[in-house]
């Protein structure tokens, strides 16, 4: 079961990025990665984990002793959840606003302009049928 359009925190990014990596794993571990970026002690971690376990973003399934969390969340739906916070909050729900900036933000190379070419013909022929 997926959690679409989750928002994380940056906080909660974090945590998502090195449980990705290390899967599955429990907060000690995650702690331990995390401890020399951020600082977070032990039970900052788990209490962020916990959360997102609420969230719907991390699984957590007791091993005697130890809680093993893993992700409910892929990287691609954590992405699409970051995106549609922005086009809804930064640019009202406009698409064309929000791909401009992206476009003109970004110097794209020639390989790149004709992969977005491509699937925008791709999904232009899709909407047809």
């Amino acid at each position: 079961m997926s959690a679409p359009n989750v928002e994380l925190t940056e906080a909660e990014w974090s945590v998502i990025k090195a449980v990705w990596e290390t899967e599955p794993c429990t907060a000690p571990v995650i702690q331990e990665k995390l401890f020399k970026p951020t600082g977070w002690h032990y039970s900052t971690v788990r209490t962020l984990m916990d959360r997102m376990v609420v969230k719907g973003v991390l699984a957590a399934k007791k091993q005697g002793k130890l809680t093993i969390y893993s992700s409910v969340l892929t990287r691609p739906e954590a992405q699409r959840g970051e995106l549609v916070y922005a086009l809804k909050h930064a640019f009202n729900g406009a698409l064309t606003p929000m791909v401009q900036c992206l476009l003109e933000s970004k110097d794209l190379n020639a390989a790149e302009l004709a992969e977005l070419e491509s699937m925008i013909k791709a999904k232009k022929r899709s909407a047809k049928k």
